[in-house]
């Protein structure tokens, strides 16, 4: 009998400890993400923003000069380009947090509840449509392109120039491409950041803020610096 109460006080002992230890164990191990993606992609995706959205803004405004005296291409950098640039960083800021909030669209392999509880590394941190990249990207391209062809048509009197396209469209469009690109691919076992709806939802908006806000700043700022030949134009 003596010996049986021993036995149970050891199992019992055993027992606690051993249930005191799995959560410690089980703590300890590292949670997979319920929808992997591919880091490299969701790199590719950053850069690709960061170079596009910084060509356009530290991109000069390009225009020829008609007076006999100074005719010929001219370059000019105006601090002024920094009010199309907060517009748009507001915008991207407002589809980010309350439209993305409010729409409620998952990433692709998430459900609304993984998302709500907004788990660490487990890919289903915030809600997926629009695309958050693609408006900031396609925003720049679209304020690029307004610049450009406020510049060209109204004036430089049509005159294409070469150097001015690509900064203003050229680089930043194929930034775009790239950008959104990396936020939808997928392959076995890994998801994409966003699905072509929410990525193609995040393009065409952002495009089209981005021309109407570059193609209104360039409006009502000229190129030039007025009088002398600053290239730096307050």
């Amino acid at each position: 009998m003596h010996m049986r109460r021993q036995g149970l006080i050891v199992g019992t002992c055993a027992a606690t400890a051993l249930a005191l230890l799995v959560p410690d164990l089980a703590s300890a191990q590292p949670v997979p993400p319920s929808a992997p993606r591919d880091d490299n992609w969701g790199t590719v995706s950053d850069v690709a923003l960061v170079i596009g959205a910084a060509t356009v803004s530290l991109m000069p405004r390009v225009y020829y000069s008609d007076p006999s005296a100074t005719a010929g291409w001219k370059g000019r950098f105006h601090f002024s380009q920094l009010a199309p640039v907060m517009t748009l960083t507001v915008a991207t800021v407002l589809v980010e947090v309350p439209i993305k909030d409010g729409l409620a669209s998952v990433r692709p392999g998430c459900t609304a509840d993984e998302t709500n509880v907004s788990f660490p590394d487990s890919g289903c941190e915030t809600f997926g449509g629009p695309s958050t990249h693609s408006f900031a990207a396609w925003s720049a391209t679209g304020a690029g392109t307004g610049i450009f062809l406020v510049d060209t048509l109204k004036f430089s009197k049509g005159r294409f120039s070469v150097p001015g396209f690509i900064g203003n469209v050229v680089v930043p469009l194929t930034a775009s491409i790239m950008t959104s690109v990396g936020r939808g691919v997928e392959y076995e076992g890994v998801f994409p950041y966003e699905d072509g709806g929410q990525i193609v939802a995040g393009i065409i908006p952002g495009f089209f803020t981005g021309l109407a806000v570059g193609a209104a700043y360039a409006v009502l700022q000229r190129p030039n610096c007025g009088y002398g030949g600053a290239v730096f134009c307050w």
